[in-house]
Protein backbone atom coordinates (compact mmCIF):
# COMPACT_ATOMS: atom_id res chain seq x y z
CA UNK A 1 0.00 0.00 0.00
CA UNK A 2 1.01 3.47 -0.59
CA UNK A 3 0.33 5.99 1.40
CA UNK A 4 -0.92 9.27 0.31
CA UNK A 5 -2.17 12.59 1.97
CA UNK A 6 -5.47 14.78 0.19
CA UNK A 7 -3.73 17.74 -0.14
CA UNK A 8 -6.27 20.77 -0.75
CA UNK A 9 -4.48 24.68 -1.71
CA UNK A 10 -7.64 27.51 -0.65
CA UNK A 11 -6.70 30.70 -2.66
CA UNK A 12 -8.36 34.02 -4.06
CA UNK A 13 -8.49 32.85 -7.06
CA UNK A 14 -8.85 28.76 -7.11
CA UNK A 15 -9.09 25.86 -5.14
CA UNK A 16 -7.13 22.89 -5.97
CA UNK A 17 -7.17 19.25 -4.45
CA UNK A 18 -4.89 16.18 -5.06
CA UNK A 19 -2.90 13.06 -3.64
CA UNK A 20 0.70 13.32 -2.89
CA UNK A 21 2.86 10.64 -1.51
CA UNK A 22 5.19 10.19 1.67
CA UNK A 23 8.20 11.40 -0.72
CA UNK A 24 6.60 14.87 -1.51
CA UNK A 25 5.30 13.45 -5.17
CA UNK A 26 2.38 14.86 -6.52
CA UNK A 27 0.31 11.82 -8.08
CA UNK A 28 -0.40 13.65 -11.17
CA UNK A 29 -3.68 11.97 -12.30
CA UNK A 30 -5.37 13.20 -9.04
CA UNK A 31 -4.74 17.16 -9.46
CA UNK A 32 -8.14 19.42 -10.12
CA UNK A 33 -9.17 22.35 -9.60
CA UNK A 34 -12.02 25.02 -9.61
CA UNK A 35 -12.19 28.56 -9.69
CA UNK A 36 -12.96 30.81 -6.52
CA UNK A 37 -12.68 34.71 -6.59
CA UNK A 38 -13.82 37.43 -4.50
CA UNK A 39 -17.50 37.82 -6.41
CA UNK A 40 -18.39 33.90 -5.56
CA UNK A 41 -20.73 33.16 -2.86
CA UNK A 42 -20.43 31.12 0.23
CA UNK A 43 -22.29 28.54 -1.42
CA UNK A 44 -20.42 28.53 -4.80
CA UNK A 45 -16.98 28.69 -2.33
CA UNK A 46 -18.13 25.57 -1.17
CA UNK A 47 -19.17 23.85 -4.49
CA UNK A 48 -15.77 24.40 -5.64
CA UNK A 49 -14.04 22.96 -2.53
CA UNK A 50 -16.02 19.95 -2.58
CA UNK A 51 -16.10 19.54 -6.34
CA UNK A 52 -12.15 19.89 -6.42
CA UNK A 53 -11.80 17.53 -3.31
CA UNK A 54 -14.62 14.90 -4.25
CA UNK A 55 -12.39 14.80 -7.55
CA UNK A 56 -8.72 14.46 -6.30
CA UNK A 57 -10.30 11.48 -3.91
CA UNK A 58 -11.92 9.77 -6.68
CA UNK A 59 -7.84 9.36 -7.38
CA UNK A 60 -7.38 7.07 -4.58
CA UNK A 61 -7.09 3.59 -5.74
CA UNK A 62 -6.90 0.15 -4.43
CA UNK A 63 -3.20 0.43 -3.99
CA UNK A 64 -3.19 3.58 -2.15
CA UNK A 65 -4.11 3.84 1.70
CA UNK A 66 -5.38 7.27 2.25
CA UNK A 67 -3.54 8.98 5.99
CA UNK A 68 -5.22 12.00 6.17
CA UNK A 69 -6.14 15.31 4.50
CA UNK A 70 -3.69 18.97 4.90
CA UNK A 71 -5.75 22.04 4.11
CA UNK A 72 -3.79 24.97 3.49
CA UNK A 73 -5.60 28.33 3.28
CA UNK A 74 -5.30 31.61 2.57
CA UNK A 75 -5.90 33.88 5.43
CA UNK A 76 -6.71 34.94 8.65
CA UNK A 77 -7.58 31.70 9.63
CA UNK A 78 -8.55 30.12 13.37
CA UNK A 79 -6.98 26.80 13.73
CA UNK A 80 -8.79 25.62 16.75
CA UNK A 81 -12.39 26.24 15.05
CA UNK A 82 -10.69 25.04 11.72
CA UNK A 83 -12.43 28.46 10.54
CA UNK A 84 -11.17 30.71 7.34
CA UNK A 85 -11.76 34.52 6.62
CA UNK A 86 -9.86 35.07 3.35
CA UNK A 87 -9.11 38.48 3.16
CA UNK A 88 -9.88 38.02 -0.94
CA UNK A 89 -13.16 36.08 -0.30
CA UNK A 90 -15.51 38.21 1.28
CA UNK A 91 -18.52 36.18 1.50
CA UNK A 92 -16.63 33.72 3.79
CA UNK A 93 -16.04 34.90 7.47
CA UNK A 94 -15.21 32.23 10.04
CA UNK A 95 -16.32 29.92 7.34
CA UNK A 96 -15.92 26.19 8.85
CA UNK A 97 -14.05 24.59 5.91
CA UNK A 98 -12.42 22.01 8.12
CA UNK A 99 -15.64 19.82 8.61
CA UNK A 100 -16.91 20.94 5.39
CA UNK A 101 -13.68 18.99 4.02
CA UNK A 102 -13.93 16.13 7.02
CA UNK A 103 -17.62 16.09 5.75
CA UNK A 104 -16.62 15.27 2.42
CA UNK A 105 -14.01 12.37 3.47
CA UNK A 106 -15.44 10.50 5.81
CA UNK A 107 -17.67 8.46 3.27
CA UNK A 108 -14.55 7.42 1.74
CA UNK A 109 -12.20 6.82 5.06
CA UNK A 110 -13.81 7.46 7.95
CA UNK A 111 -11.76 8.76 10.87
CA UNK A 112 -8.40 10.10 8.90
CA UNK A 113 -7.04 13.45 10.57
CA UNK A 114 -7.65 16.60 9.13
CA UNK A 115 -4.96 19.73 9.80
CA UNK A 116 -6.12 22.74 8.48
CA UNK A 117 -2.99 25.53 8.41
CA UNK A 118 -2.73 29.02 6.67
CA UNK A 119 -1.34 28.70 2.90
CA UNK A 120 2.33 30.08 4.38
CA UNK A 121 2.79 27.74 6.75
CA UNK A 122 2.31 24.79 4.44
CA UNK A 123 4.61 26.58 1.50
CA UNK A 124 7.26 27.15 4.55
CA UNK A 125 6.80 23.20 5.19
CA UNK A 126 7.47 22.38 1.45
CA UNK A 127 10.32 24.62 1.30
CA UNK A 128 11.60 22.88 4.33
CA UNK A 129 10.81 19.34 3.31
CA UNK A 130 11.97 18.89 -0.60
CA UNK A 131 12.28 22.74 -1.61
CA UNK A 132 14.89 25.33 -1.59
CA UNK A 133 15.47 25.47 2.44
CA UNK A 134 15.62 21.48 2.73
CA UNK A 135 16.32 20.76 6.17
CA UNK A 136 16.74 24.13 7.18
CA UNK A 137 16.02 25.32 10.72
CA UNK A 138 14.91 28.66 10.42
CA UNK A 139 13.69 29.43 7.85
CA UNK A 140 10.43 31.61 6.23
CA UNK A 141 8.46 30.27 2.94
CA UNK A 142 7.35 33.27 0.63
CA UNK A 143 4.86 33.61 -1.56
CA UNK A 144 4.71 36.39 -4.22
CA UNK A 145 1.86 36.79 -6.31
CA UNK A 146 -1.62 37.98 -6.02
CA UNK A 147 -1.59 38.29 -2.57
CA UNK A 148 1.69 38.11 0.13
CA UNK A 149 2.25 35.27 2.29
CA UNK A 150 4.42 33.62 4.60
CA UNK A 151 5.58 31.02 7.18
CA UNK A 152 7.68 30.14 9.32
CA UNK A 153 9.95 27.19 10.99
CA UNK A 154 12.59 28.32 13.64
CA UNK A 155 14.02 25.78 16.12
CA UNK A 156 13.28 22.99 13.35
CA UNK A 157 9.49 23.26 14.00
CA UNK A 158 6.41 25.34 12.29
CA UNK A 159 5.58 28.77 14.41
CA UNK A 160 1.64 29.03 13.81
CA UNK A 161 1.08 31.03 16.55
CA UNK A 162 -2.50 30.94 18.69
CA UNK A 163 -4.72 31.38 15.79
CA UNK A 164 -2.89 29.79 12.79
CA UNK A 165 -1.38 33.15 11.69
CA UNK A 166 1.70 33.84 12.35
CA UNK A 167 4.62 34.38 9.49
CA UNK A 168 1.72 36.26 7.94
CA UNK A 169 4.87 38.55 6.20
CA UNK A 170 1.94 40.20 3.48
CA UNK A 171 0.35 42.57 6.03
CA UNK A 172 3.51 43.67 7.86
CA UNK A 173 3.71 47.29 7.42
CA UNK A 174 6.74 48.26 5.32
CA UNK A 175 8.91 51.57 6.16
CA UNK A 176 8.61 54.38 3.93
CA UNK A 177 5.19 52.89 2.03
CA UNK A 178 1.54 54.43 2.40
CA UNK A 179 -0.48 52.45 0.29
CA UNK A 180 -4.01 51.19 1.74
CA UNK A 181 -4.37 47.94 2.47
CA UNK A 182 -7.72 45.81 2.75
CA UNK A 183 -7.18 44.59 6.00
CA UNK A 184 -7.34 48.12 7.16
CA UNK A 185 -3.68 48.98 7.48
CA UNK A 186 -1.22 51.04 5.35
CA UNK A 187 1.83 50.08 3.71
CA UNK A 188 1.03 46.55 3.77
CA UNK A 189 3.90 44.27 2.00
CA UNK A 190 0.86 42.83 0.08
CA UNK A 191 -0.39 46.50 -0.83
CA UNK A 192 2.99 47.66 -1.81
CA UNK A 193 4.79 44.67 -4.07
CA UNK A 194 1.73 41.59 -4.30
CA UNK A 195 1.79 41.51 -8.45
CA UNK A 196 -2.04 43.22 -8.86
CA UNK A 197 -1.09 46.28 -6.97
CA UNK A 198 2.28 46.79 -8.58
CA UNK A 199 0.53 46.51 -11.77
CA UNK A 200 -2.07 49.25 -10.09
CA UNK A 201 1.08 51.16 -8.96
CA UNK A 202 2.42 51.19 -12.85
CA UNK A 203 -0.77 51.95 -14.25
CA UNK A 204 -1.04 55.03 -11.77
CA UNK A 205 2.30 55.83 -13.24
CA UNK A 206 1.43 56.39 -16.78
CA UNK A 207 2.09 52.60 -17.92
CA UNK A 208 -0.26 51.02 -20.32
CA UNK A 209 -0.72 47.48 -19.39
CA UNK A 210 -2.73 45.61 -17.35
CA UNK A 211 -1.40 42.59 -16.20
CA UNK A 212 1.63 40.63 -14.16
CA UNK A 213 2.81 39.28 -17.60
CA UNK A 214 2.57 42.26 -19.08
CA UNK A 215 4.66 44.25 -16.74
CA UNK A 216 7.18 41.71 -16.93
CA UNK A 217 7.41 41.89 -20.54
CA UNK A 218 8.04 45.81 -20.31
CA UNK A 219 10.57 45.09 -17.97
CA UNK A 220 12.14 43.14 -20.00
CA UNK A 221 12.01 45.47 -22.92
CA UNK A 222 13.66 48.37 -20.74
CA UNK A 223 10.49 50.18 -19.75
CA UNK A 224 11.25 52.91 -17.51
CA UNK A 225 7.87 52.75 -15.36
CA UNK A 226 7.47 49.11 -15.80
CA UNK A 227 11.42 48.89 -14.08
CA UNK A 228 10.67 51.02 -11.32
CA UNK A 229 7.65 49.71 -10.05
CA UNK A 230 9.10 46.16 -9.94
CA UNK A 231 12.36 47.91 -8.01
CA UNK A 232 9.87 49.37 -5.36
CA UNK A 233 8.34 45.70 -5.02
CA UNK A 234 11.60 44.04 -4.53
CA UNK A 235 12.87 46.83 -1.88
CA UNK A 236 9.65 46.24 -0.27
CA UNK A 237 9.76 42.90 0.07
CA UNK A 238 13.79 43.01 1.13
CA UNK A 239 12.90 45.48 3.97
CA UNK A 240 10.41 43.31 5.08
CA UNK A 241 12.49 40.42 5.31
CA UNK A 242 15.35 42.23 7.14
CA UNK A 243 12.82 43.01 9.42
CA UNK A 244 11.65 39.47 10.15
CA UNK A 245 15.34 37.82 10.19
CA UNK A 246 15.98 40.91 12.56
CA UNK A 247 13.08 39.43 14.60
CA UNK A 248 13.17 35.97 14.33
CA UNK A 249 16.84 35.19 12.78
CA UNK A 250 16.14 33.76 10.06
CA UNK A 251 18.73 31.77 7.47
CA UNK A 252 16.57 31.35 4.34
CA UNK A 253 14.06 33.00 3.36
CA UNK A 254 12.70 30.65 -0.17
CA UNK A 255 9.85 32.68 -2.35
CA UNK A 256 7.59 31.53 -5.02
CA UNK A 257 4.40 32.78 -6.59
CA UNK A 258 3.85 33.83 -9.90
CA UNK A 259 5.11 37.61 -9.44
CA UNK A 260 8.14 36.34 -8.20
CA UNK A 261 9.13 35.34 -11.74
CA UNK A 262 8.80 39.03 -13.13
CA UNK A 263 12.35 39.14 -13.80
CA UNK A 264 15.53 37.29 -11.88
CA UNK A 265 16.38 40.71 -11.02
CA UNK A 266 14.22 40.80 -8.57
CA UNK A 267 16.16 39.13 -5.94
CA UNK A 268 18.67 41.27 -6.55
CA UNK A 269 16.52 44.15 -5.58
CA UNK A 270 15.18 42.30 -2.51
CA UNK A 271 18.98 41.41 -1.50
CA UNK A 272 19.37 45.34 -1.67
CA UNK A 273 17.93 46.66 1.21
CA UNK A 274 19.02 43.93 3.59
CA UNK A 275 22.49 43.90 3.08
CA UNK A 276 22.41 47.95 4.32
CA UNK A 277 21.83 46.14 7.92
CA UNK A 278 25.52 46.23 7.94
CA UNK A 279 26.07 46.22 11.82
CA UNK A 280 23.67 43.54 11.94
CA UNK A 281 25.51 40.24 10.29
CA UNK A 282 22.59 38.23 11.77
CA UNK A 283 20.67 40.02 9.08
CA UNK A 284 22.60 40.56 6.25
CA UNK A 285 23.38 36.67 6.82
CA UNK A 286 20.10 35.82 5.61
CA UNK A 287 20.08 33.66 2.56
CA UNK A 288 17.23 35.04 0.23
CA UNK A 289 16.19 32.41 -2.80
CA UNK A 290 13.82 31.57 -5.15
CA UNK A 291 11.39 28.73 -4.44
CA UNK A 292 13.12 25.17 -5.25
CA UNK A 293 9.44 24.16 -5.92
CA UNK A 294 7.36 24.01 -8.79
CA UNK A 295 4.07 25.20 -9.18
CA UNK A 296 3.10 21.88 -6.95
CA UNK A 297 4.43 23.58 -3.61
CA UNK A 298 0.99 24.42 -1.96
CA UNK A 299 -0.34 21.10 -2.74
CA UNK A 300 3.12 19.97 -0.90
CA UNK A 301 2.60 21.64 1.85
CA UNK A 302 -0.42 21.12 2.39
CA UNK A 303 0.56 17.29 2.56
CA UNK A 304 3.36 17.92 4.65
CA UNK A 305 0.84 18.79 7.50
CA UNK A 306 0.04 15.09 7.27
CA UNK A 307 3.24 13.26 6.07
CA UNK A 308 5.68 15.85 8.44
CA UNK A 309 3.03 15.98 11.42
CA UNK A 310 5.94 16.09 13.64
CA UNK A 311 6.33 18.86 12.25
CA UNK A 312 3.62 20.62 13.22
CA UNK A 313 3.52 22.40 16.57
CA UNK A 314 0.21 23.21 17.96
Amino acid sequence: MIPVALAIDLGGTKVEAGLVTADGTVVASSRHRRPTGPDSSSEQLAEAVTGATMAALASVGPEHELIGAGIGAAGPINVAAGAVSPLNLASWRDYPLRDLVRSIIEPVSAGVPVTLRMDGLCIALAEHWVGAARDVDNAMGMIVSTGVGGGLILGGRTVPGPTGNAGHIGHVEVAGFDDPCACGGAGCLEAVASGPKTVAWARREGWAGSTGEELAAAYAAGDEIARRAVARSGRAIGQAIASATALVDLDVVAIGGGFSHVTPDIFDMIREPIAEHIQFGFVTKVRVVPSGLSGDGPLIGAAALIHRSELIAD
